[in-house]
């Protein structure tokens, strides 16, 4: 049996039911009587069915469907994040030496009352979304626009909060002459240098150097069927069989999961999402993640200028650790 290749694909079941489920509720709007308890007692039979099908589907996901699950369409982006979270958004463009890069946006706005500076990943879900957000693979610019706000979170004492959510940074030819290997080291280096609380949370895809550009932070948050990997499951494939449609098989060595991710000390927390995904509830996925980075924030902020920056190099030295195993007595 032929593993899926699509978010779509896998879950088909579960879409073919929610539209037989909205047919239904149609017709019941425009039933009466007996007729209309008949059809109302339908639905919530098929709700049942649902809820426990998604229960059983989403109980013990491989890390294959995790990627599914985070490359979802209707999952919640930074900017559906942002409306949610944020007030007083204000988005900055241009890296002020090139262009402006539309996969990366920021600004200043305002958390829960608290001043910040926000910067994320952005996706499209329509094709011309996707070809003006370049499917979130930021070119050089979009690293450089975002160091040039770390720069100014620093000056004006802002928190930073950074939203995940990238395949990897955009490996053209483009990117490659204007230097985005060294565009993404300068958001690296920007973050470890900034005095004030950052936290970071993958939202969906965290990939690549691409996600590790805007991810050095004091708190890094991962939602729950998110994943974050050195390299999409696809490029790994390709590059060790030439086969990139051996991702799945890639997938399962990758170690991309939240799981690994909080065992390996990756990431601080994993963020629950609602019941069967981000992509079924925004609004609640958008409750959890912000009580998340504001508790992340209530234990950043009374932390000093050179205290935030120690305590966030500490953690990324800590990164990689290994031990030498001891010779086998003969």
């Amino acid at each position: 049996m032929s593993l899926p290749k699509s978010w779509k694909e896998w879950e088909r079941p579960l879409l073919d039911l929610d539209d037989g489920l909205a047919k239904l509720a149609k017709l019941a709007e425009n039933s009466t009587g007996e007729e209309r308890s008949k059809l109302d007692a339908r639905i919530r039979e098929f709700e049942k069915r649902r809820d426990r099908y998604i229960e059983q589907k989403y109980q013990n996901l491989s890390p294959w469907e995790k990627v599914l699950v985070a490359r979802a369409e209707p999952r919640p982006y930074t900017l559906d994040y942002i409306g949610e979270l944020m007030t007083d958004f204000t988005e900055l463009q241009g890296d002020r030496r090139f262009g402006t890069d539309n996969a990366i946006i920021g600004g200043p706005a305002k958390f829960r009352g608290q001043p910040v500076m926000v910067v994320g990943h952005q996706k499209g879900r329509t094709i011309p979304e996707r070809n003006l957000r370049n499917f979130a693979m930021s070119k050089p610019e979009g690293y450089r626009k975002a160091v040039r706000l770390f720069e100014m979170a620093d000056r004006f004492r802002l928190p930073v909060v950074t939203f995940i959510d990238t395949p990897a940074a955009d490996p053209g030819p483009e990117s490659e002459s204007r230097g985005i290997s060294e565009a993404i080291a300068a958001g690296m280096l920007a973050m470890f240098g900034v005095r004030t609380p950052i936290v970071s949370v993958v939202i969906g895809e965290g990939g690549s150097g691409g996600a590790i550009g805007i991810g050095v932070a004091n708190r890094v948050l991962m939602l729950e069927h998110s994943v974050y990997s050195v390299i999409p499951p696809e490029g790994c494939a390709a590059i060790l069989w030439r086969a990139p449609e051996r991702g799945p098989e890639a997938s399962q060595a990758l170690r991309l999961t939240a799981d690994y991710a909080l065992e390996l000390g990756l990431i601080d927390e994993i963020v629950p999402e609602p019941f069967g995904g981000a992509h079924r509830n925004a609004a609640e996925a958008a409750r959890l993640v912000g009580s998340a980075i504001q508790m992340a924030l209530e234990e950043l902020l009374p932390l000093g200028p050179e205290a935030v920056k120690k305590h966030r190099y500490e953690k990324f030295r800590a990164m990689g650790r290994f031990g030498v195993a001891e010779p086998v007595a003969k």
